[in-house]
């Protein structure tokens, strides 16, 4: 029963929002500063539709790619994905990559 209890708390924390998270508001509000926009999915993915102006960075390919196509690692950065768990992945790498500001578009592309 406690190992249950544990996984639920688990479940709950992980969809807070936390400081690195931003919704539509202030991923607009960013982008308009001049932010860049990643779109981790697969090509698939964006080509069936995807955020204008998004360069396509698939989450899997953040560490072979990213110096590449996001030379400046002071850029403010947004990544997305479906729902937001690929792109709480990417996300992480890239700020372990050095990259100092990558934001998270909270629960993702779908939910816009």
């Amino acid at each position: 029963m406690l190992l249950k209890i544990k996984s639920l708390f688990k479940k709950e924390k992980y969809r807070n929002i936390d400081e690195y998270d931003i919704d539509e508001k202030e991923m607009n509000r960013v982008l308009s500063e001049g932010a860049i926009l990643v779109d981790v999915r697969s090509p698939q993915e964006y080509e069936e539709g995807h955020m204008e102006g998004a360069i396509l960075l698939q989450e899997y390919e953040i560490k072979k790619r990213a110096n590449e196509l996001l030379p400046n690692k002071d850029k403010v950065i947004v990544v997305y994905c479906s729902s937001g768990g690929r792109s709480k992945k990417a996300q992480k790498e890239l700020l372990d990559m050095g990259y100092k500001k990558v934001y998270n578009l909270y629960n993702g592309y779908q939910n816009y």
